[in-house]
């Protein structure tokens, strides 16, 4: 049996009788921004203090934070995802339970904490890479002339190891956007869901998946693009060069 191809599906109404299919996928696209700018937002800030603590001279936050990042290093995001959506409400009181399972847009909230914090993890492990490949001096230099601990993080290590870490943010940053079309399990309509949806109800799956998969293309070149200028932006000449620390001399 041959494939019926027709691209003018995208300008035919969708079930609902409202919007377009192509309508459809933009909103589902939507909620693939949505649910991953807010995700990295809580992924970078959570993974951020797990890194400096993970490499702060205190063993019992070390210890604290090599838990959580073995914590949601090594369970799958799906199985995340349902732990989230579906174990968390029954596990509240009963009252905060039935709230969370009524709430609008819950699928989409706890979407974001559960990518956020499986993300944060992953992030959490290139800040410290990061603050671990700076001169052990950097940290006695500040500490030396008076900083304390804490602003010796802020104003000396951190924004150096963040130079350093960039390249890898931006992969994490691509599997964020990616990683958020785990969520349709949950039901939410981001992109991936939305391309299903008119899969099944047009039967024009080619034509479905090839614009999804479009789409995710040109948000991803956007987002390297974008983070490469921001590289470029925040580099320290002499000390960072196409995103590599600078050879000793």
């Amino acid at each position: 049996m041959s494939y019926n191809w027709n691209w003018g599906i995208f300008f035919q109404l969708s079930p609902d009788g409202t919007h377009t299919y192509l309508q459809l996928l933009l909103f589902g696209t939507g909620w693939t921004l949505a649910t991953s700018l807010l995700a990295w937002a809580i992924a970078l800030s959570v993974g951020a203090v797990v890194g400096v603590i993970r490499t702060s001279p205190l063993p019992w936050l070390v210890r604290f934070g090599n838990a959580y990042v073995e914590l949601f290093r090594n369970i799958p995001l799906l199985v995340q995802m349902f732990l989230w959506y579906f174990v968390l409400p029954e596990l509240m009181p009963q009252a905060i339970g039935d709230w969370l399972k009524q709430a609008t847009n819950a699928s989409f909230y706890n979407a974001v904490i559960c990518l956020g914090l499986y993300t944060s993890a992953r992030v959490a492990e290139q800040v410290k890479a990061g603050i671990l490949s700076l001169r052990s001096g950097q940290r006695m230099a500040g500490l030396a002339i008076g900083l304390t601990l804490p602003q010796t993080y802020r104003y000396i290590l951190l924004p150096m190891a963040f130079r350093i870490i960039l390249p890898p943010l931006s992969s994490e940053f691509l599997n964020i956007i990616k990683n958020s079309s785990v969520a349709l399990t949950i039901g939410l309509i981001e992109l991936t869901a939305a391309a299903r949806s008119m899969s099944e109800f047009s039967f024009q799956v080619f034509e479905a998946f090839t614009a999804a998969t479009l789409i995710y293309i040109v948000i991803n070149i956007i987002v390297v693009n974008g983070m490469r200028w921001l590289e470029g932006r925040v580099a320290v000449p002499g000390f960072i060069s196409m995103g590599k620390p600078a050879a000793a001399h």
